[in-house]
């Protein structure tokens, strides 16, 4: 059975609703932060700021269970999930604090507020807040492009980097055995793994297993029959293996 953070009217969840999140969440931040220095500001918007940031936690919740019902698809980079986890506790933590500050201010009427009390500590807190959620926002936004982007564009650039021509042995493959050089010989292909390490949905530690090794059983078990890690793979295509004799 689908969840129901899977797919809508048959389109994945979590693309649908992440923008929200990114979008919300830094406009509302800087509504906050613009509130710190400006009475007026404060008065008119930060309730609107407050307003914005709950719906942006919303939208960051169904971005992170959204996200997994992706992953469990077509995958996603770790990085970006646990990126996605960070920012939703640090939104719901933003609209604590900003909400606690607002009601401050409604206590002793915003419009009395003068200058010097502008900087109360809630307000500081929630400026120091908003701007890790800004951060937050835009690092998460920009994994997830990376994620989907990255290489499509110009899909032979990354090849090009260790690209070679002709057949390649697996004496040879054997000696590209590190993260940082990480060569692997799948159903009579080699590929240079090396840009993917920390980019496999699955962790970079199962890419490492697979470094100067024939690494078929490894990716057939796991993907075999599957075309977007199939696809993915060309991607890093070097040469055929070489026969031996």
């Amino acid at each position: 059975m689908e969840s129901l953070f899977d797919t809508i009217a048959g389109l994945p969840v979590h693309p649908l609703v992440v923008h929200f999140a990114v979008v919300l969440l830094p406009l509302a931040a800087i509504g906050v932060i613009a509130s710190l220095f400006s009475s007026k500001i404060r008065n008119k918007y930060l309730g609107l700021s407050v307003l914005g940031i709950l719906l942006g936690t919303g939208a960051a919740f169904v971005a992170k269970e959204s996200g997994e019902a992706l992953t469990a698809r077509v995958g996603l980079p770790v990085r970006h999930s646990d990126l996605g986890t960070y920012l939703l506790i640090a939104s719901a933590i933003f609209f604590v604090v900003a909400a606690l500050w607002y009601r401050q201010g409604r206590k002793h009427s915003l419009a009395s507020i003068t200058t010097t009390t502008t900087m109360h500590p809630l307000g500081i807190l929630s400026g120091i807040v908003g701007i890790s959620v800004i951060g937050l926002s835009v690092i998460t936004g920009h994994t997830g492009a990376e994620a989907v982007w990255q290489g499509k564009l110009n899909p032979k650039s990354e090849v090009a980097a260790g690209s070679t021509t002709g057949t390649i042995t697996m004496a040879e493959v054997a000696t590209h055995n590190s993260p940082t050089d990480c060569w692997s010989a799948i159903d009579g292909k080699v590929y240079n793994l090396t840009q993917w390490i920390d980019k496999h949905p699955g962790g970079a530690v199962v890419i490492k297993s697979l470094c100067g090794k024939d690494g078929s059983a490894g990716f057939n078990g796991q993907h075999q029959g599957q075309r977007k890690p199939a696809d993915e793979l060309a991607r890093f295509f070097l040469g055929d293996v070489k026969s031996a004799g």
